[in-house]
This record gives structure tokens, C-alpha cells and sequence, in this order.
């Protein structure tokens, strides 16, 4: 049976304007050239999979059916921009230091760990090898990593902030969080995504 190739997506920095916790749809700002993006790798076959976490629930400011709507306006105001819709979309509630004791915990699905990116590589039978991880931060790139995908860092989000807090044992360290391609943003990303599939 033929796998899927897809690429995995970091919300904030990557799809929208990070502007801190979103917690309402008027703060969803779609970053520029990011409708053109997301139809030119739909156009060439990829499944487009957000991962994100979204300590917003952990600390008690949405709750995950909140977090829902909101994803849901994300895709309408995607719709209206033209741009294909998200395939699927994995958030982590979870924080080692939660407000809200329910989400308290350290999980396998907060970025740097892969779990979200394992879940959907079974859910939509995606052959990792051939996928790609775009995001701003090295828990996107390790995460990435570890899930067997090649990685593609952006500049236009929060690259230089330091290590998010996780709580496990993966380490961000020079050699394994250092992407694959850096690049200035989705757009620029695609492109090079799309000239690497020419050499394959």
C-alpha cells in the first residue's frame, strides 16, 4: 500500500502572527504568502498536519473545546483565503507545570517529544522520509527529528527564544536540534521543499 508524504506545520511563527497565547478567534492573524504555501505542497501531494502545543488549557485560559473552535475558525478563515484546508490537527494540552492539575503532567505529545507527529504518521499511514517538519523553535525541529522527517526551521516566529520547557528527557543540544533548512518562512520553505523533490 503507497504511504502518504505530509507535512507537519507549527501554528504559532509558522501559520499565524505569534502574539502570545491565542485565546480568541480576533487575535488568528494568517501570516503573509502562507494561503500560496499551503496550495502549492497540497498541490503536490502532501498532507498538511498541524502540531501544536497549546499550554493556553494547561494553564486554565481555554478549555480544549474552545481550543477546538478556535482551529475551526483557523480553517474558515483559510478557506477564505483561498488556501486548502489543514488535513488534521494535533494539539498537546499539557504542561509539566499546568495551573490546572488535570493537564499537570510530562506527556509524549508535547514538542520536543514526537508524539503527535507518531499519531498522525499511524492515523494517515505517512512514510516519515518522505515528510517534513516546518516550525520556528528547536522543539519543533527535535521533534521533527525524532519522528524520522526532515526538518525545516523558520525566521519569522520565535526562533530565538531559549528551549520551551518540557520536563523529559530530551535536551536540545547544538547537533540535534539544528534543522535541515533554514529559511525566512512558509513560502520560502515550500519552495525549497518542493526543489528537493525534484533531486529525489
Amino acid at each position: 500500500m503507497l504511504r502518504a508524504k505530509a507535512i507537519f506545520l507549527d501554528r504559532d511563527g509558522v501559520l499565524l502572527a505569534d502574539k502570545g497565547y491565542v485565546v480568541d478567534t480576533s487575535q488568528i492573524q494568517i501570516l503573509p504568502q502562507v494561503p500560496e504555501a499551503l496550495a502549492l505542497l497540497k498541490s503536490s501531494g502532501y498532507l498538511l498536519v498541524l502540531v501544536t502545543n497549546q499550554a493556553v488549557v494547561a494553564r486554565g485560559l481555554l478549555s480544549e473545546s474552545q481550543l477546538t473552535d478556535i482551529h475551526a475558525d483557523l480553517q474558515r478563515k483559510l478557506a477564505q483565503s483561498k488556501s486548502p484546508c489543514l488535513d488534521a490537527i494535533y494539539a498537546c494540552p499539557h504542561h509539566p507545570n499546568a495551573t490546572d492539575p488535570a493537564y499537570r503532567r510530562i506527556c509524549d505529545c508535547r514538542k520536543p517529544s514526537p508524539g503527535m507527529l507518531l499519531h498522525a504518521l499511524r492515523d494517515y499511514n505517512i512514510d516519515p522520509f518522505q515528510s517534513f517538519m516546518i516550525g520556528d523553535r528547536s522543539s519543533d525541529i527535535l521533534a521533527g527529528r525524532s519522528a524520522g522527517c526532515k526538518t525545516v526551521q523558520v525566521l519569522c516566529g520565535r526562533y530565538l527564544d531559549e528551549p520551551i520547557e518540557h520536563g523529559g528527557s530530551i535536551e536540545s543540544t547544538t547537533d540535534k536540534d539544528r534543522a535541515d533548512h533554514v529559511c525566512l518562512d512558509l513560502y520560502s520553505a515550500t519552495r525549497w521543499i518542493l526543489s528537493e523533490d525534484t533531486r529525489r
